[in-house]
């Protein structure tokens, strides 16, 4: 088991979390406008969506990976294309990082759960991303490739969970951060386009 291999993908993970993108924004928002509670149910809903994903890649690519090396190497290639689109798609954005509290997100916390789960598993993307990411960062060769994804896939929740509940929790402070120190979303593009890209290396080469 090779733990670098580990710590990289938590802390490529973390880096990813804490970028603005739709998923975090959107916890902002209703957060800022209906409590950290509701916020904290779109994140359950959230990451028990990645649960899904994390087993259509788990079983696609591990059968992949034992019927024909050559298909898994170009899911590879096909992940490393991808993730050079996003830097693309990130490095065209303006950095600018948009919060208006809206007044249309008044469910309960079930109703949030489930739009937080739908959200996330009926957004192909997600799963596209999953398969360009995953597969760089399997880390053992006794462990069968199952197990590893799953792994992976608990990590990625575990810290996404643990940046957008902070997120959730302190709304308002993270809102007044942002609107007071404009450059910060300038920074996070441009962290997000780095991590795009050293991804992207590292599936080349790895």
């Amino acid at each position: 088991m090779n733990l670098e291999i580990l710590i990289g993908f938590i802390m490529a993970t973390l880096a990813l979390a804490i970028s603005p993108g739709p998923d975090n924004i959107f916890v902002l928002t209703l957060s800022l406008a209906h409590g950290s509670k509701k916020g904290l149910a779109v994140v359950a809903g959230l990451m028990t969506g990645c649960l899904i994903h994390t087993t259509l890649v788990a079983f696609g690519v591990s059968t992949l990976i034992r019927e024909k090396a050559e298909l898994f190497w170009i899911v590879k290639i096909l992940g490393v294309v991808y993730l050079l689109y996003l830097s693309f798609l990130v490095y065209k954005s303006d950095g600018q990082i948009q919060i208006s509290s809206s007044e249309q997100e008044k469910k309960g916390e079930w109703s949030l759960f489930k739009k937080g789960f739908f959200m996330n598993v009926l957004n192909p993307k997600v799963t596209i991303f999953f398969l360009a990411f995953f597969p760089g960062f399997l880390f053992s060769a006794q462990l069968p490739t199952v197990i590893q994804f799953y792994v992976l896939g608990l990590l990625f929740i575990v810290v996404s969970s643990l940046v957008f509940g902070s997120i959730a929790l302190g709304a308002g402070s993270v809102s007044k951060f942002l609107s007071q120190t404009p450059k910060v979303g300038v920074f996070l593009r441009w962290m997000q386009i780095v991590v795009f890209l050293g991804i992207a290396i590292y599936l080349l080469i790895a």
